[in-house]
């Protein structure tokens, strides 16, 4: 929380106090400092601002690496100040931060990389590839461990990297940040409470910006409407960062076509055609240094239909597609609350790739084996488990089998849902549930 929030609390709650302490300004800054450690217990081991650590996923399915590449020291506040450990133990991956002269863990968080999704591609068994990645955490006071954790097919956290930032090395950087004009979309109140939605424009000239913050304002206006978000609409800001590019659009390689723009996406990823992602995150990441955000989302100046997401990150769509706006919802649940696709193709009757005995970490997605962890609490004692996919049983939460691409051995909340189509009109009751709980956790 910034100094000046705190600093109203504070005479909120103690003006009696404050009366008692006006002798002397030695006292008055040493009960402010107290107050401002106090606020919770890891408080006392950051301080204004964020760490931004850069590295390099290098390798391929036998065998890779992580290969740090920098290190910056921001003014802004990336993430949720007040909420270090999450522990809801989401994500395929985990980056852990640990105080160094106390050995105290003070950071954990999950995330998805789109390295692990290559790793899983016939490409990676042929060659090696590097990906970019960046890690945000809190500006920490003292030198600190960073360990990244990766989840195994049994659903094991094994770790995979561990690296010692000495904050005296004088090759940390604190440069000046890139600053580029900002329409305020929505706001709700101060950063240091509510969520922080910062949306970039990509393939947008810079004679189309002004397009770019209408583009964005409708896919908000869309994003707020829709449950829960139209619920909790007033503990969000979003935010439209105005990045030109020099061409419009986005690269098809499927067709050839290869676009200059500000954060290099591209259709085509992984040979799937509506699959829009960038590898560029490095310039993803320098455009808002500048600026405090919770999560991030591409807006990309495109007709076709599609996008990503990717947990605790990143997600984009394209802006011209008539179903756009929908889109862009399914891919900020990916991104914002970890929701898993429910979609699958029965002609493949494909069986799930999940190991015996492993229950998938995304909220919305089951195996049975640890179904206690989900939604059973929310099914009426009359619906069968696992539940018919009978129109019987349209509108209700159950247990209906298909979803995370298979159509058997993983089950789903809803007949339909946004994850498993944009038909459906609505997240279904459980993935509501999961977004409403990533929202109370990192707003107030």
């Amino acid at each position: 929380m910034k100094l000046v929030a705190k600093l109203e609390l504070f005479f909120e709650k103690n003006s009696k106090a404050v009366r008692m302490i006006k002798k002397t300004s030695l006292s008055i800054l040493f009960l402010l400092i107290l107050y401002c450690n106090s606020k919770g217990e890891n408080n006392v081991f950051f301080k204004e601002g964020s760490l931004r650590y850069d590295l390099e996923f290098v390798g391929n399915s036998d065998s890779f690496w992580v290969v740090p590449t920098q290190t910056k020291i921001l003014k802004s506040c990336v993430g949720n100040q007040d909420s270090f450990i999450d522990e809801r133990d989401f994500g395929v991956y985990r980056f852990i931060v640990y105080d160094l002269p106390s050995g105290k863990k003070i950071v954990q968080k999950g995330f998805c990389p789109i390295f692990q999704e290559w790793l899983l591609t016939p490409e990676a068994t042929k060659k090696r590839r590097s990906f970019y990645q960046t890690l945000y955490f809190p500006m920490p006071i003292n030198n600190v461990v960073v360990t990244i954790e990766i989840r195994n097919s049994e659903n094991e956290w094994g770790k995979i990297y561990s690296d010692t930032i000495d904050l005296t090395n004088c090759w940390i950087k604190t440069e000046m940040p890139a600053h580029y004009p900002i329409d305020t979309i929505q706001f709700s109140g101060s950063s240091t409470e509510k969520l922080d939605i910062a949306i970039l424009s990509e393939g947008y000239t810079l004679s189309e910006l002004a397009k770019f913050s209408a583009d964005a304002r409708r896919m908000v206006d869309t994003l707020l409407n829709s449950m829960p978000f139209k619920t909790y609409r007033d503990r969000f800001n979003f935010y439209a960062v105005k990045v030109p590019s020099e061409e419009s659009g986005s690269d098809m390689p499927d067709k050839r076509i290869f676009k200059n723009t500000a954060f290099n996406t591209t259709w085509d990823t992984f040979e799937s055609e509506r699959y829009l992602t960038t590898f560029d995150l490095k310039s993803v990441c320098d455009a808002v240094d500048a600026v405090s955000w919770d999560h991030l989302i591409i807006l990309v100046n495109s007709e076709r239909y599609g996008g990503g997401g990717f947990y605790n990150f990143l997600s984009i769509s394209s802006a011209d597609n008539i179903r756009s706006p929908h889109v862009f919802i399914h891919e900020f649940g990916h991104s914002f609350a970890g929701l898993g696709d429910e979609y699958y193709n029965t002609a493949d009757s494909l069986v799930s790739g999940y190991m015996d005995g492993v229950e998938p970490w995304e909220p919305n997605l089951t195996t049975l084996v640890k179904f206690d962890r989900k939604w059973k609490k929310m099914i009426d004692c009359a619906t069968p488990v696992p539940t018919p996919r009978d129109s019987v049983y349209s509108g209700k939460i159950g247990v209906f089998e298909g979803g995370g691409y298979f159509s058997k051995g993983v089950y789903s909340p809803a007949m339909t849902c946004w994850m498993k189509e944009l038909a459906a009109g609505k997240f279904c009751p459980v993935c509501q549930e999961a977004i409403r709980q990533t929202i109370l956790l990192q707003s107030k």
